[in-house]
């Protein structure tokens, strides 16, 4: 790796850590003496990159940081095609076209025209399951995950019997064929898991939760862990 692939990859160290990372863990990380390491950052910051932080303490980059030209490795960019071409798939016309859109702003963003290294990278994911119908309710669900209003649902049992419920929504999963919504249910005081194919009638309300959804996804992943039909399962995302 030369150094100015080497300024790129710090750079991107950087961005995956919210908090300070020390020039020993960088170093290590870019196969490098830390010496080398502190030499780059330096360089780095007088190239203007805001890298706040010192030798012994530790390094980060301040918020909202955005370093033009985007540069990717063929591995990066097939797992981004791969990944995108998956989320094309499924029934979330919102999501799928988000992931074109994505493609073309990274193809565009790069030094070097990425669009035929995009459509011929031979990677496509096998839908196993039918023809998708667009789901308009996984729209809804994320919309008030993001905005932590509370949504109104009627929902339907095995047997077809319907129940009117609020819930929280915490995650929603994609799975092949189907999604589950795992909330807060208010009417039953627990977490539970709604398929949205049995999922009748959905709003999304004013009403925000009664939590913050990151103390409610981490109490979902508690009851998960300690839940013994799940014992010797996979935690879901």
């Amino acid at each position: 790796m030369d150094k100015t692939e080497r300024l790129f990859a710090i750079m991107d160290a950087l961005r995956r850590h919210r908090l300070p990372v020390t020039a020993a863990s960088l170093a290590e990380e870019q196969g490098v003496s830390v010496r080398t390491l502190y030499r780059d950052v330096q360089t780095l910051i007088g190239l203007g990159a805001p890298i706040d932080g010192e030798a012994g303490v530790g390094y980060m980059l301040k918020p909202g940081f955005f370093l033009p030209p985007l540069m990717f490795t063929p591995e990066e960019l097939e797992a981004l095609v791969l990944g995108a071409r998956w989320v094309g798939a499924q029934p979330d016309d919102g999501l799928g076209a988000a992931a074109r859109n994505a493609l073309a702003k990274i193809a565009t963003a790069s030094p070097e025209d990425l669009r035929d290294r995009i459509n011929d990278t031979g990677l496509w994911p096998v839908a196993v399951w039918s023809a998708k119908t667009p789901m308009p309710v996984l729209g809804q669900v994320r919309q008030a995950m993001r905005t932590e209003k509370a949504v109104q649902i009627a929902y339907g049992d095995e047997a077809g019997n319907a129940t009117e419920r609020t819930i929280w929504p915490v995650q929603l999963a994609y799975y092949e064929g189907k999604q589950t919504i795992a909330a807060w249910c208010c009417l039953r005081g627990a977490f539970r898991n709604f398929r949205t194919d049995r999922i009748e009638t959905l709003t999304v309300t004013q009403e925000r939760y009664g939590k913050r959804r990151a103390v409610l996804e981490r109490e979902w992943r508690d009851s998960w862990q300690h839940d013994p039909r799940h014992n010797g399962r996979d935690q879901p995302g």
